[in-house]
């Protein structure tokens, strides 16, 4: 059994199988994964997900420090490419924060786990039980904004959450809940 939002897709299955709640601590998979989750607000995650290896190469594998030097050059090119999500403002999102990112002076992965939330002592047992936001999350939300970064709502950032390991969501029942 699985959790039930992976549902019978084969490429949703895989990803809540092999992704989605492992901890992620790399820094340029979390920048991956700050954009994706970017991108996928007001959609729905398989729509990116479908989308995840061309959006890999329209923005250089999500280098860090080659997507900061992307132009508006590339935002023109990438608002013309089908294959990834044209949207002008979070295509220039992702090259804003990735400027923010290379300009930290620490690590994406220790600011962002530094919000991470106490294990739950009982694990929660249906998808309806799971929230869409926390303390955490909005407060992560408020620390990404304060640091100049751009579609990182509190609803987007317990997504990152989920999807990095920094809370495990996964239900009673499901083959990964531990």
């Amino acid at each position: 059994m699985r959790c039930a939002w992976a549902g019978l897709d084969t490429e949703y299955q895989r990803y809540h199988d092999e992704e989605w709640g492992r901890p992620l601590r790399d820094d340029q998979r979390l920048f991956e994964k700050l954009c994706l989750e970017g991108f996928q607000a007001g959609l729905s995650w398989i729509t990116i997900l479908r989308r995840r290896p061309a959006f890999r190469a329209a923005f250089h594998a999500f280098d860090v420090t080659t997507v900061a030097a992307m132009t508006e050059t590339d935002v023109s090119r990438l608002l013309l490419d089908a294959s990834i999500i044209r949207h002008r403002g979070k295509i220039q999102a992702a090259i804003s924060n990735a400027r923010v990112t290379r300009d930290l002076g620490t690590s994406l992965g220790e600011l962002i786990w530094s919000f991470a939330p106490p294990t739950r002592t009982a694990r929660l047992a249906t998808l309806a039980e799971v929230p869409a936001i926390t303390p955490e999350s909005t407060a992560l939300s408020a620390e990404l904004r304060r640091r100049g970064y751009r579609f990182v709502g509190p609803t987007t950032m317990y997504a990152l959450m989920q999807s990095s390991g920094l809370v495990d969501d996964h239900v009673t029942g499901c083959h990964r809940a531990n």
